[in-house]
């Protein structure tokens, strides 16, 4: 590819949001000289993209991920946490587990309250619609959209581990129902079916790289130039006016070390995510004059927020030992090829199948009845009075059901069938920060805490969650046995001992009764049980790949980055448009929120350019 001297607009990242403005313009104005540059590869047709079920050994490998180190944790027991984020074209969008959720209405409504005009619910609920193909039969046209390029379905098999988990509940918890929708911006405390970003017809995963950039007529891409596996050091400025940037080939390939300058006269874009995107700032001389100086950067606007307001959901996985008769997809998660290969003519003639799913077939939004408050006791007590009374539309935390091992532990022997129960809170109370340590250096570590369980009623959730899961598990007719090492070690003689006991061997296992029976006794857990899952979640959990907040969308007096429009503070002609703008944290996973984002960044920038949207 020939590179021009000067585009009109740059966009420092190619990930998700960068995908869906850039696509936008370039079909909308031909004309426009469009660049993008990211540090990672092409994504397009590539297996381990777009056949949705290789996912987790995708995400294993690396190769297309960026992992940040957080520093030892004492909440942690010590350890560090390790935060992934995407390094492809398309970004978190090519690389994620593909569930389609939602979050309520009142987040957007917090956003427009903070003092960002035009970022309410009544603003952005129509941008989620007009993003979204939804391939669900009776899907409400007034909460669903039916012409947009991002496909939403249930995938191409529904699992009897899915199904399992919502005759279970329906059966053992009274106290909520059930619903075909439950990603409605307003649904809470029903169980029901997962849907999942993937086209019902291809079965393929739908991202933005695929669907706004990749699909674009020869006309509407003659302009739009994609430099991959570079990495952008810094903004360069003119006085505070934003003219190009300065970009290196990318070291995970090369070692190289040189860098090279191209220059944008109308605008740059900052869309390389919650990590990247503030680190950029802070090499190009933006941010608190405490970090600049000791990363050797000279300061040209003093910005304090930059790299702080980290929000992530936290995540805990459990798994189980499931029936022979269960649909387990153990073989295709640890990239078996043997595994794989029967299902690849079924997934290449029809778009079905295992590889057309992501094993999470159902799930539920969780809010607590006044019994669940008790359990979750006064770590808990003042964050929901003051957070979660109030906003019924606001759930506490998702669980979700998978038809195969999620956990991040030893893997199980080949062979054997397992299920997890997928649980993350999604207000917790930590929150981080991640800054550069070297001024010259894209690759050199960040400084960086997400700030996990740091508060004890982050730990009371997932200590609930694990309960409330458990005692679903246990029902489910799949059920035969806990594994240890993915449950928590339970001091014998204990009520809430494993089942089999953790002494068991492989042939206890494969013999195990089935499930409970419905009525059965609830677990007891003692004082020092409950430290055993407290002990348990510190070792295990881990990040659900949704960093937003670095960059965030608020008054300059408040910590903020970027103005309502996008606009950095303190510069000109230079935006930010990604999740690190995204002011509070969302109660969901965060790809629905990162295309409404970038289609209300479309807007924005259409509007500043000029250009009709």
């Amino acid at each position: 590819m020939s590179l021009h001297e000067t585009y009109d607009v740059i966009f420092a990242g190619g990930g998700t949001v960068a995908c869906i403005v850039a696509g936008r313009l370039a079909q909308a104005d031909p004309k426009l000289k469009i660049l993008i540059i990211e540090a990672g590869p092409h994504s397009r047709d590539l297996h381990q993209h777009v056949q949705p079920a290789r996912y987790l050994h995708s995400l294993g490998q690396g190769h297309t991920f960026s992992h940040h180190v957080g520093v030892p944790s004492q909440a942690l027991g010590g350890r560090s946490a390790i935060i992934p984020s995407g390094r492809c074209l398309g970004g978190g969008s090519s690389v994620n587990f593909m569930m389609y959720t939602r979050c309520p209405a009142s987040d957007y409504d917090d956003f427009e309250k903070l003092g960002n005009p035009g970022w309410g619910s009544k603003d952005l609920i129509p941008l989620s619609r007009k993003v979204e193909t939804y391939q669900i039969p009776s899907g409400d046209p007034s909460v669903h959209g039916f012409t947009g390029p991002i496909k939403v379905s249930h995938g191409g098999h529904d699992s009897n581990i899915g199904k399992d988990f919502l005759d279970a509940a329906a059966r053992y918890d009274k106290d909520r129902g059930s619903s075909a929708d439950i990603n409605d911006f307003t649904t809470t405390n029903v169980y029901g079916p997962w849907h999942k970003y993937i086209d019902a017809h291809t079965g393929k995963r739908s991202d933005t790289a695929h669907h706004f950039i990749y699909s674009l007529d020869e006309e509407s891409k003659r302009n739009l130039h994609i430099l991959t596996d570079q990495r952008v050091v810094k903004v360069i400025f003119e006085n505070t006016r934003a003219v190009g940037v300065e970009y290196a080939l990318d070291k995970f390939h090369t070692g190289a070390e040189a860098t090279q300058r191209v220059f944008a006269s109308r605008l740059i874009v900052l869309s390389s995510g919650a990590f990247g995107s503030p680190a950029i700032l802070e090499r190009s001389g933006i941010g608190s004059a405490t970090h600049l100086a000791q990363a050797n950067v000279r300061q040209i606007v003093d910005l304090p927020g930059v790299g702080e307001n980290y929000n992530d959901h936290n995540l805990y996985i459990t798994t189980y030992l499931a029936s022979e008769d269960s649909d387990c997809m153990d073989g295709i998660f640890a990239g078996d090829e043997e595994a794989i290969k029967p299902h690849l003519t079924e997934w290449t003639k029809k778009g079905t199948g295992f590889l057309a799913s992501n094993s999470i077939d159902s799930g539920i939004k969780l809010h607590p009845t006044p019994k669940d408050l008790e359990e979750l006791g006064p770590s808990f007590r003042k964050q929901w009075e003051e957070f979660f009374v109030g906003a019924p539309d606001k759930a506490v935390a998702i669980m979700v059901s998978s038809s195969g091992n999620l956990a991040a532990v030893e893997p199980v022997p080949k062979g054997w069938k397992t299920f997890s129960m997928v649980y993350y809170t999604l207000y917790p109370r930590a929150i981080g920060y991640t800054h550069i340590s070297s001024g010259t250096n894209p690759w050199a570590p960040l400084k960086f805490d997400p700030g996990y369980l740091e508060d004890p009623g982050d730990v009371a959730v997932l200590r609930w969650c694990y309960k409330r899961g458990r005692e679903l598990a246990r029902r489910m007719k799949s059920f035969r046995g806990e594994i240890p090492g993915s449950n928590p070690a339970f001091q014998s003689p204990s009520n809430a001992s494993s089942v089999p006991h953790e002494t068991s061997t492989a042939a206890d296992f494969l013999t195990a009764p089935g499930p409970i029976d419905v009525d059965a006794r609830e677990v007891i857990y003692s004082a020092e049980d409950d430290k055993a899952i407290d002990d348990h979640i510190r070792a295990n959990v881990s990040t659900t790949w949704h960093s937003l907040g670095t960059c965030a969308m608020k008054a300059r007096k408040d910590g903020g980055v970027v103005d309502p429009r996008l606009n950095v503070y303190g510069v000109e002609n230079l935006k930010v448009a990604d999740l690190s703008i995204v002011p509070l944290n969302v109660g969901s996973n965060t790809y629905n929120t990162a295309l409404v984002v970038g289609e209300k960044a479309f807007l924005i920038i259409a509007e500043d350019l000029g250009v009709a949207a």
